[in-house]
């Protein structure tokens, strides 16, 4: 089922089997030792304590940009003699899933398409991860990130997250380090007040986007 974010140029939706090789394109960008396709799978079908969504351009800015394609491509085929191909609609520009363990929302994987970083995709995906925990009763949300992921840190911390230990060369493809980051406060009336402004923040943020 879709997350409403209404006037946005985002939505989040229900990750499924027909979702996989793009969300395997993506997997293969952001990741040096991607996940197999098969463990998508498994967690569609399988893990019921597990969930995983995708983002998509909305219904709206999906048109304008396959409107946009379909002219280049239409353009191209008349200057080299080939047909144009169908753009394929509602492209998702980034995934991601957790786990929920007994009273823990463990966040397991987030990525966005390279050419759609920084404009909130990685960011609505996490939102969607905490709401989600919240609405499984939640007590506290984790993840994993690169120690020199700076980035993802700087909006883990953002939302709450503050680094409670080290996985030490957690990574095989370098040995790198892992930082372990928790929301320790997640029932309580103040970091629901946090999430709420910035859910808020990020709606705004997406409309202008959207305008």
């Amino acid at each position: 089922m879709a997350i409403d974010i209404q006037d946005a140029l985002f939505e989040a939706d229900d990750m499924t089997l027909e979702d996989i090789p793009a969300v395997m394109e993506i997997e293969k960008t952001a990741f040096p030792i991607p996940w197999p396709e098969q463990a998508y799978r498994h967690e569609i079908l399988e893990n019921r304590n597990g969930y995983f969504i995708v983002v998509r351009l909305n219904k709206a800015a999906t048109a304008v940009e396959t409107d946009q394609r379909q002219v280049s491509r239409k353009l191209f085929g008349r200057l080299t003699g080939r047909p144009s191909r169908t753009v394929a609609p509602r492209p998702i520009l980034g995934f991601a899933g957790m786990w929920m363990l007994v009273d823990e929302g463990h966040i397991s994987t987030i990525a966005s398409r390279t050419d759609w970083r920084g404009r909130g995709v990685g960011e609505l995906l996490l939102v969607t991860l905490l709401r989600e925990a919240q609405r499984r009763s939640a007590i506290f949300a984790t993840l994993e990130v690169r120690v020199n992921n700076v980035v993802a840190q700087n909006l883990y911390r953002k939302y709450g997250f503050t680094e409670v230990g080290r996985r030490r060369r957690y990574y095989r493809d370098n040995d790198e380090d892992a930082l372990i980051m928790t929301v320790e406060n997640f029932v309580e009336p103040e970091y629901r007040a946090q999430l709420d402004a910035l859910e808020q923040a990020l709606r705004a943020k997406l409309a202008r986007q959207a305008a």
